[in-house]
């Protein structure tokens, strides 16, 4: 579905996210971008608060703008962590936690795509549905009718 390029430019904007990170109490910046079917790409960051869970991940971050602008399908998801002046050695790979796999699931394309990196070069690729979130619970499984 998608080519290098466009991996590597989903990464680029994810990893530009982290930068506006609010995260004083962690100082784990997260930055995500969301490609929808549009073709727009639509980005978060991680907004902590000192009532810890008052606080958005950056997956929810992007999603929640994309939704509130009409996007109702998403293509892949990049996301990009690190702690503040973290050295390029002491990077990490930073997954969706378990909300914001929920959360994605909702709005996923059935071939939806994750990458999760360090950057623009360095990530890995991973298929939502058989991957990070199988044996899902989602919108079809509330249809009554059935």
């Amino acid at each position: 579905m998608l080519d290098v390029k466009s991996e590597r430019e989903l990464m680029a904007k994810a990893i530009k996210a982290s930068k506006s990170s609010y995260s004083p109490y962690s100082n784990f910046q997260v930055g995500a971008a969301i490609l929808c079917s549009s073709g727009k790409i639509f980005t978060g960051t991680n907004v902590e608060n000192a009532s810890y869970g008052g606080g958005i991940c950056a997956e929810r971050s992007a999603a929640v703008t994309a939704v509130s602008q009409g996007e109702r399908k998403f293509l892949a998801v990049a996301v990009f962590g690190s702690f503040k002046d973290a050295r390029e050695d002491g990077l990490q790979y930073a997954f969706p936690c378990g909300i914001c796999r929920q959360f994605l699931r909702e709005f996923a394309a059935k071939d939806m795509v994750v990458l999760v990196g360090t950057s623009e070069d360095d990530y890995k690729k991973f298929s939502f549905y058989e991957e990070i979130l199988p044996h899902s619970f989602g919108p079809e499984d509330l249809n009554m009718e059935a």
